[in-house]
């Protein structure tokens, strides 16, 4: 366990120096094009970034439950989830706010990395705060109180077209978002390095005045 988490933090401090458009090209080129969500989930505020290894939460909207049955689920989803790990959320509604600052703050005691979502969050001003990255459609005032209940923890969902299962890894920055398979993260990283390695070395040589089509040439890059 110990080696594995290792291992894990090893991954997500890599990671942090990626940014989502290079791991993108990565994916595309070993055939994994279908890895970017929906460019309507962004950040509460540009310049949040948030990267490492995905649990998932899902669930749905269901009216008949009381404001007690509805809070106390609630409170089991933020109870329940790993500690140090991304939580994406697929909620299948778009009419209730599916992040808080009382839940932000929970989450951040537990070392959450950050929060993305398929819907809506609220208390915005108090999130941004604290510091909390957050990635989501929209903000609204309406909560989950007798509307929502999370029906699975740690399974796979989907969000736009792509399929997400816990043990994925993501980075979301401004470019957008993108949900790397667990399967081939360390080799997605390893290669991204080089990319920006590479695209280094191309914007000094432009930025000293080559032309571009040389550039192109010599980098294959653009």
């Amino acid at each position: 366990m110990i080696n594995g988490e290792l291992i894990m933090n090893n991954l997500t401090d890599r990671l942090s120096k990626c940014y989502a458009s290079a791991i993108h090209d990565v994916l595309r080129e070993k055939g994994y094009g279908n890895c970017v969500l929906p460019p309507e989930i962004q950040a509460l505020e540009k310049g949040q970034k948030i990267f490492g290894e995905i649990f998932t939460i899902s669930g749905h909207i269901d009216k008949t439950l009381s404001r007690h049955d509805s809070l106390l689920l609630w409170s089991q989803v933020l109870s329940r989830v790993p500690s140090e790990k991304v939580l994406v959320c697929q909620p299948n509604t778009h009419s209730v706010a599916l992040m808080g600052e009382l839940s932000a703050r929970a989450l951040m005691v537990k070392g959450t990395r950050g929060y993305l979502m398929d819907g809506h969050c609220r208390d915005v001003e108090e999130i941004l705060k604290a510091n909390f990255p957050v990635f989501c459609r929209l903000s609204t005032a309406a909560d989950i109180v007798e509307r929502w209940k999370y029906d699975k923890l740690g399974e796979p969902i989907t969000i736009g077209t792509v399929t997400i299962c816990s043990g994925d890894y993501l980075i979301a920055d401004m470019d957008g978002a993108v949900v790397i398979p667990k399967d081939v993260v360390e080799e997605v990283i390893t290669d991204t390095e080089k990319v920006m390695n590479t695209e280094s070395e191309m914007r000094n040589e432009i930025l000293k005045g080559m032309d571009p089509e040389e550039a192109y040439l010599k980098y294959r890059k653009f």
